[in-house]
């Protein structure tokens, strides 16, 4: 026997009765009741077919949602180049071409593309109809600025990459450290290093004027030297540095001893340079050292403060050996460990001695030779080599060496620009 189905404008009425009423009211089951004493049926199968009645639904043409005046390829190139065009024309308030105008420059001048000028007979497209396919394919503004999924990026090894940064420290007062600081020139800065991979991290103080090429040069010498503390085997040359875009990683003398040392400098890419994305410009885990030294560390300077920079540096690397000995973010053991565990195969780079480390930090200086190859430094007439007669020359003053006169076999470095030449 075929069950028995309710007439449809039956089911709408008790649906719309229904739907009035709270979901436990009690009046809900008196109207289901009367309709099954109404129809015979049990109450479960009127309340099947409440669940599984369909509702009216609109019909359409047989080419509705597609355009009679244009076949789709050529209305999807045409919403493209506007599309392009609006993104291209978008200014840094957000302000941009409208459809209508852009409409215009099809019609009346045409745009050039790699396949050659496109241009729309004027009528052709409508301003109705083409906002309504850029928001149907995904052209309008809005879903054009939702930017592509990001993804963390993290080195596999220990010392494959290394985040470096400068921090002004919250420790501020005129007099420190023994020396009177001149207002709004020197101030005392932290400046560290962490490991991509492990997140051990290495800062010092140091009291600057800017983030200048000399702190750095002498931060990331220590950094990369084998430590006093025994207990602290964090060292090795990094392959790759990561930093701010600023004066030190544009001073030609850093970059020189980097390239001397075999490790690649990189920074934030330029505002812009990725396409829709927001460029790369975070080095969150050295941030967050800095956050976490100032929240723990520094506070305590409240108690007592450090009388001597090196008693600073004492107490920020005693604080040190216990963030590294902390969890690694994910990993179950610490962050040294970690750093220990994740070296290459062939271990860390040694860094070189100091003697040899300061020979790389030459700051290059332009003179030219005179016709008797000589070139004056200071009033004294220093004689070069007969072929540099007349040329150009790049004079390499070392920037750790103290005097011309005492240390002048390490300091100058006299070449061509071609060629260098050790200059006695």
């Amino acid at each position: 026997m075929p069950r028995k189905r309710l007439p449809f404008e039956v089911l709408i009425a008790l649906q719309n009765q229904l739907d009035a009423l709270s979901p436990r009211d009690t009046q809900r089951k008196d109207l289901v009741e009367a309709t099954c004493e109404a129809f015979g049926i049990s109450a479960s199968t009127v309340r099947r077919q409440l669940r599984t009645h369909q509702l009216p639904y609109l019909t359409h043409r047989s080419d509705y949602n597609t355009s009679r005046s244009l076949p789709e390829a050529d209305m999807r190139r045409y919403c493209e180049l506007i599309a392009a065009l609006k993104l291209r024309t978008t200014s840094k308030k957000g302000r941009r071409l409208s459809t209508k105008a852009c409409i215009g420059v099809l019609e009346k001048s045409g745009i050039e593309t790699a396949e050659g000028l496109v241009k729309v007979e004027s009528g052709l497209l409508k301003l109705s109809t083409v906002s309504r396919y850029l928001k149907q394919w995904g052209y309008d503004n809005r879903t054009l600025s939702i930017e592509p999924p990001w993804t963390p990026f993290q080195a596999t090894n220990s010392n494959e990459c290394w985040q470096f940064d400068f921090s002004p420290s919250d420790l501020k007062k005129p007099e420190f450290f023994g020396k009177t600081l001149k207002e709004g020139s020197e101030y005392l800065a932290l400046a560290g290093v962490t490991d991509d991979r492990s997140g051990v991290c290495y800062q010092e103080y140091h009291v600057v004027k800017g983030e200048d090429v000399i702190t750095a040069l002498l931060f990331l010498f220590n950094a990369m030297s084998a430590k006093k503390d025994k207990n602290n085997p964090f060292q090795g040359i990094p392959s790759v540095i990561y930093m701010d875009a600023g004066p030190v990683s544009k001073s030609r003398v850093f970059l020189w001893v980097m390239k001397q040392l075999g490790i690649e400098v990189r920074v934030h890419m330029p505002r812009g340079s990725d396409g829709r994305r927001t460029t790369s410009r975070s080095k969150g885990k050295v941030e967050r050292s800095f956050l976490t030294i100032k929240s723990s560390l520094e506070t305590l300077y409240h108690l007592q403060q450090p009388e001597t920079l090196e008693e600073a540096n004492a107490w920020l690397h005693r604080y040190l050996g216990e963030y590294n000995a902390m969890d690694h973010r994910y990993e179950d053991h610490s962050r040294m460990e970690d750093w220990l565990q994740n070296l290459p195969s062939t271990g860390f780079r040694e860094m070189c001695s100091w003697d040899r480390f300061r020979t790389f930090a030459r700051e290059p200086e332009q003179r030219k030779a005179d016709s008797n190859a000589c070139v004056g430094i200071d009033g004294i007439r220093y004689q070069l080599s007969h072929d540099m007669a007349g040329q150009d020359i790049t004079l390499l003053w070392g920037i750790f060496d103290n005097g011309l006169a005492g240390a002048f076999e390490q300091k100058l470095t006299v070449s061509t620009k071609s060629d260098y030449a050790k200059f006695l």
